[in-house]
């Protein structure tokens, strides 16, 4: 199956397999992205729930083309992220915009 995990402008799809440990998807973010896999938490944007890293993905529902958001652990405070996905900006508009 693959995944959608997607933080502020950037999507990475992932191909896993449903037995698959959260940790192991973050480790395969982490050779993508250089995040260290325990600053990064992921959570499953069709139930807000927050992915536990010693569950499957197949126990927490994570289906096929599942949308996963990535937030990162704020070192300063320990806090984590909010979740930020910025969506890409209409094209159309931009090119209206262009010729006023």
């Amino acid at each position: 199956m693959f995944i959608r995990v997607k933080r502020k402008k950037t999507t990475f799809f992932l191909h896993c397999d449903p037995s698959e440990m959260v940790l192991e998807t973050k480790q395969k973010l982490h050779t993508l992205s250089d995040f260290p896999v325990d600053q990064q938490r992921l959570i499953l944007l069709s139930t807000k729930a927050t992915l536990d890293d010693n569950r499957s993905l197949a126990d927490q529902k994570v289906e096929n083309d599942a949308v996963v958001a990535l937030t990162l652990k704020i070192p300063e405070t320990g806090e984590w992220e909010d979740v930020n996905i910025e969506k890409p900006a209409d094209h159309a508009n931009l090119i209206e915009s262009e010729s006023s």
